[in-house]
């Protein structure tokens, strides 16, 4: 009904030729927008893409609509999701030439935001280079967004150089632009380059240096390094900031992911005396704690421990939550201990937690996968009497699968009683059809004898096979001297 009334004001607001068009380009949202016609007439200019960049160029000089720096704006806010950049870019342009518009430091600033928010490094350039000609000032919400977009975009370097020569842009190099930074790089992992920041600028950043060592934390694990980050921790106590379970599950998270590359045996160990340390410095160990080490045992397939890590918790008063069941059932699933499995999910069930539909929907999706679908038949039936929310994706999967399989029938029971429960189905009814959809037949499994069930020749048998090689070697010769006499008579 709002897409029918917006349609309904821009073909009354545009001429008849531009309605259709602009319906394609408008993503304006706003009543105010929708209401102005100098915002639709040059926002239809811009995100038409008729002509090139010079044919939008002289499209604006015959418009009569008077360029203003709010206007300027709201159109590159209108804009910025469907008009290309060029355009976009030459849109800016064009408005500081315009001599009745005079745009301020504030709408460069802005403009140079929303590039860096679409990640256009080249537009970006060219907005900073006019910055810094102008001497304008550079905001530091602006400093944070485009040396945020540079480090992922493996800029790093470029966003230390602007860093460093914030002064020619007026904005001062203090505590929010060197968090910024320190965060951007952090964020990649580049947590050496933002130790660096940090040294250098030690005098600035009092009153932030939790803000700070979190991203240095943060970084270290990032780059996968758990020596670094446990001296981040240390220097932490020893400056008296207190490290709080963020800091503890970003080093449990790095500390689980190493020893899952390199030493699976010794993940619950660690991980234990991990958080047998936050519990003597006052923070107490969360279901996501648990569920990072789940994680990671799932990975490794480790049931036992697994479903030890998940009584310990009923134990130690922290209550799992669906997402803690999610993974130890799944890996008994794949396991092929459906029975333990499934008796997990009574225990959950019997327990009142309420899991999401993408709990049952992601282990059918594992029984699928591992031709258990009696087992999968079993978990949508204690679906329907738990779970609340949208189930269609897990019909969907289960029909399909099931004609896939050959089982028709019992997908068209499926398909009926999801119609009954008015339940919407993505998949189409031709799958039910059986001369539409392709049946998959399991292959059989030809079994091939191995080397040493093969007899050795005796000794017999070689002198044999070697005394044959010897005679028919002796007969080819004999046939070659009768061709040379008879050649010769």
């Amino acid at each position: 009904m709002l897409l029918r009334l917006n349609s309904k004001l821009i073909s009354f607001l545009l001429p008849a030729n531009r309605a259709p068009l602009l319906w394609l380009h408008s993503t304006m949202s706003s009543a105010p927008a929708l209401l102005s016609p100098n915002l639709q007439e040059i926002c239809y200019i811009v995100s038409s893409g008729i002509g090139g960049l010079d044919e939008l160029e002289a499209s604006l000089d015959r418009s009569t609509v008077s360029i203003t720096p709010t206007l300027v704006a709201q159109v590159i806010d209108s804009c910025k999701d469907e008009a290309p950049n060029r355009r976009l870019l030459r849109f800016f342009t064009w408005s500081r030439k315009n001599s009745n518009c005079e745009l301020g430091d504030e709408a460069l600033n802005h403009a140079i935001q929303v590039f860096a928010e679409k990640k256009d490094v080249t537009a970006m350039d060219i907005l900073i280079s006019d910055l810094r000609k102008e001497d304008r000032r550079m905001e530091a919400e602006t400093f944070s967004l485009v040396a945020e977009t540079l480090v992922k975009l493996g800029r790093e370097d470029e966003a230390l150089g602007l860093f460093k020569n914030l002064e020619k842009f007026k904005c001062s190099r203090d505590r929010i632009t060197a968090n910024a930074i320190v965060h951007a790089l952090c964020a990649k992992g580049h947590a050496r380059k933002a130790e660096g920041v940090v040294w250098h600028h030690k005098s600035k950043l009092s009153g932030v240096e939790p803000c700070i060592y979190k991203n240095l934390l943060h970084g270290w694990c990032v780059h996968g390094n758990v020596r670094e980050a446990r001296r981040i921790l240390s220097e932490m106590k020893s400056l008296a900031v207190t490290p709080d379970l963020f800091c503890y599950n970003t080093l449990l998270r790095c500390l689980c992911k190493r020893n899952l590359k390199f030493n699976p045996s010794a993940l619950v160990p660690e991980a234990t005396n991990l958080m047998m340390e936050m519990r003597s410095n006052g923070v107490r160990p969360t279901v996501i704690s648990f569920n990072i080490l789940l994680s990671c045992l799932g990975r490794t397939r480790r049931v036992k421990e697994a479903c030890r890590i998940l009584s310990y918790m009923r134990k130690s008063g922290c209550h799992p939550d669906w997402v803690s069941y999610y993974l130890v059932v799944r890996v008994l699933y794949l396991a092929g201990r459906f029975g333990r499995g499934n008796q997990i999910v009574d225990e959950m069930i019997e327990e009142g937690l309420i899991p999401e539909p993408r709990f049952y929907h992601d282990l059918i999706g594992v029984l699928c996968g591992v031709e258990r679908l009696n087992h999968a038949l079993d978990l949508l039936e204690r679906m329907k009497k738990t779970s609340i929310g949208d189930r269609g994706p897990v019909y969907d999967l289960l029909i399909t699968k099931l004609c896939r399989g050959g089982e028709f029938e019992r997908a068209r029971r499926l398909w009926e009683e999801a119609m009954d429960m008015g339940i919407i189905l993505l998949c189409s009814s031709d799958v039910l059809d059986p001369s539409i959809t392709k049946v998959f037949t399991k292959t059989k499994r030809i079994e091939v004898g191995s080397l040493n069930d093969r007899k050795e020749p005796t000794t017999k048998t070689r002198i044999k096979k070697k005394m044959g090689k010897k005679k028919d070697n002796g007969s080819k010769n004999r046939d070659k001297e009768k061709k040379k006499n008879a050649s010769i008579t």
